[in-house]
């Protein structure tokens, strides 16, 4: 008769403490609220206002523009404009349908008689409302430089053409709510695990498990898998309130959900690294918020989750293309309306495993078990 005790099952244990850590998130008013209900806020202010979603109107420059007339001067000194240059022809023409750029302009000398100054204007009905600014922008310009501020008649100095492609809408909500699902997993992930984290090491929960045959890594695995689960449940109810209730661009359908949510997998597992940071570097829960806040505040407010990066002053950018929330925005927007794959966001992957690294790097040096 065999009477060997019988290998403990880690597996089971992992299990155990995910159910547990979930069954906790479901009954906190404060997980509940940084996931689904701050992000829900701002998805229905911003989805019934409607809006261009403060993004600057981003101009693509034709190969060949003569740069040196007024009409590309006036419009390098607009504020509202941001000139595009050093593009390919082929992928402006790409930018301009799927709304990446809000038009193209070409500035020619006229060599056939009539206005000196050709002036062409490609507009793309993927970015209807930026695509009209630009539109009314021009017009008053050409107006200003064809109607000097002089009595006696004067030969029109600037001919204008313009055109629409075909593209697809690009809604406020578009840009709005992978924002705010984004911001959803950087709050989840570092306060959700930093209070978790401190708060079982404070009450020598974790010093009692040393007690037992569970390991470390059971620990860990569980918190990740019940923050994980909880976090892609919110994530697909966000998703879903935009694309029903608000026309969310959802491309290719599920594909691009199932996407989103990898997408939101990553991110989570980034974000998460931050709280275990913050739980290894707090000496009480009252420490928690403000060293947290110091790591989403900046992220929350410079990596596009409400406005386009190309709105910052160019001296800000360099800081907001550091963060790692900026490439989950990023990498969610092309995913969703612009129906790209993982591999084509392959170098926004890459920014967030290398955050990744460098980040549970930190952790582990940081991290206390008591």
């Amino acid at each position: 008769m065999n009477n060997s005790p019988k290998k403990y099952n880690n597996t089971k244990a992992t299990l155990a403490i995910a159910k547990g850590s979930l069954r906790s998130m479901l009954r906190s008013p404060s997980a509940v609220v940084f996931t689904l209900a701050f992000p829900l806020i701002f998805i229905l202010v911003f989805g019934f206002i409607g809006g261009n979603g403060g993004i600057k109107i981003d101009v693509g420059v034709a190969k060949g523009t003569d740069t040196t007339n007024m009409v590309y001067q006036a419009l390098k000194a607009n504020p509202v404009v941001h000139l595009v240059l050093n593009k390919t022809e082929a992928d402006m023409k790409a930018d301009l349908e799927k709304g990446r750029l809000d038009a193209i302009i070409s500035v020619q000398k006229n060599t056939l008689g009539g206005a000196p100054i050709l002036l062409d204007v490609q507009y793309t009905k993927a970015s209807r409302e930026n695509s009209k600014i630009f539109a009314s922008v021009i017009n008053s310009m050409i107006s200003r430089i064809n109607t000097p501020p002089v009595i006696t008649p004067v030969p029109m100095l600037v001919q204008l053409h313009e055109s629409t492609i075909e593209g697809r809408i690009y809604k406020t909500i578009d840009f709005i709510l992978p924002g705010q699902l984004g911001f959803s997993l950087l709050s989840s992930g570092v306060f959700g695990t930093a209070f978790v984290f401190l708060s079982l090491r404070i009450t020598l929960v974790i010093k009692r498990f040393f007690a037992t045959p569970v390991k470390r890594y059971s620990i860990v695995l569980g918190e990740m898998l019940a923050r994980m689960i909880f976090s892609l449940i919110g994530a697909l109810f966000i998703i879903m309130i935009g694309h029903y209730a608000f026309g969310f661009t959802l491309v290719n359908g599920v594909v691009t959900v199932v996407n989103m949510l990898i997408l939101s997998i990553i991110g989570l597992i980034v974000f998460m690294g931050f709280g275990f940071v913050v739980s290894g570097i707090a000496k009480n829960e009252s420490s928690v918020p403000p060293i947290a806040n110091i790591i989403t505040l900046p992220q929350f407010l410079l990596s596009g989750t409400f406005f386009s990066i190309s709105a910052f002053p160019a001296w800000l950018q360099p800081i907001s293309r550091a963060l790692p929330l900026t490439y989950l925005n990023d990498a969610m927007r092309k995913v969703a309306f612009e129906g790209a794959t993982l591999f084509d966001v392959s170098h926004q992957i890459l920014i967030l495993f290398i955050w990744m690294v460098i980040i549970y790097t930190v952790a582990v040096k940081t991290f206390k078990w008591e």
